[in-house]
């Protein structure tokens, strides 16, 4: 494998992290329970990293700007558009991965 400087591995970094915001948002009927099930982490997760990293970096970006940046849109608008109730079966599933994990 080439050897990569520093800022060409934010630059790959960074154009990954933007696919993935893509691609979730290309497939908004992917729940966020789904992916806790499945992955163990979600859009919350994800916007959550990234205000930890922009604290990390001294740059003011509050929790609703983080989660907007990942989300595409404010959360209440996504929430209100594309998150339905957890089912029974995805709070059951998502219960069971919590205990596996502990």
């Amino acid at each position: 494998m080439t050897e990569l400087t520093a800022a060409e591995q934010d630059q790959l970094d960074a154009a990954a992290f933007r696919r993935l915001l893509k691609h979730l948002d290309a497939n908004k009927d992917v729940q966020n329970i789904d992916l806790m099930i499945l992955a163990g982490f979600c859009r919350n997760c994800l916007s959550k990293w990234y205000k930890s990293a922009a604290d990390d970096a001294g740059i003011d970006v509050s929790d609703m700007e983080a989660r907007e940046r990942v989300y595409g849109m404010p959360y209440s608008e996504w929430k209100a558009n594309h998150q339905p109730k957890a089912t029974p079966d995805q709070l059951a599933a998502f219960e069971a991965r919590q205990h596996k994990e502990t």
